[in-house]
């Protein structure tokens, strides 16, 4: 049987979750960039666009946050987090290809930025991800098609 991953908008309640998860899943990258790892900063990034958050269940239980910002001409990849004991196992690269046929469907440039310390760059260029501009921690990378 295979699992079921489903989506639930973040509220409030979710903040002390979303913390645990952003320290589990980014801090390392963060810490290795030479960039701010305390709790407020943190926090600031959950915070950020927390109208687009949502968690990402499986089999009814929550593994990750994706927050994205659809608009008329692009799809945002703000953030999408996993739990590193719900890494490896393809939920990422799923997650992907839904919004990355979503973009395919409706015509629409998928946009994200990627730490340059962060191994999932390698994820998004296998999956057709270019790189069009860097700044001196991240890669801004974009996908046009299927």
């Amino acid at each position: 049987m295979k699992a079921s991953v489903t989506y639930q908008k973040a509220t409030e309640k979710d903040i002390d979750y979303l913390l645990d998860l952003r320290i589990k899943t980014m801090v390392p990258h963060y810490a290795e960039s030479n960039l701010p790892t305390d709790r407020e900063t943190a926090l600031q990034r959950i915070l950020y666009q927390f109208d687009k958050a949502s968690i990402i269940f499986l089999d009814n239980r929550p593994i990750g946050l994706l927050k994205v910002n659809r608009a008329d001409t692009n799809i945002d990849i703000l953030q999408l987090q996993i739990d590193p004991g719900q890494q490896g196992k393809g939920l990422g690269r799923n997650i992907l290809i839904q919004i990355l046929r979503e973009a395919s469907e409706t015509g629409r440039i998928v946009t994200l930025s990627v730490l340059k310390t962060n191994k999932a760059q390698n994820l998004y260029t296998r999956l057709g991800f270019r790189i069009v501009g860097e700044d001196e921690h991240s890669y801004f990378m974009e996908f046009s098609g299927l």
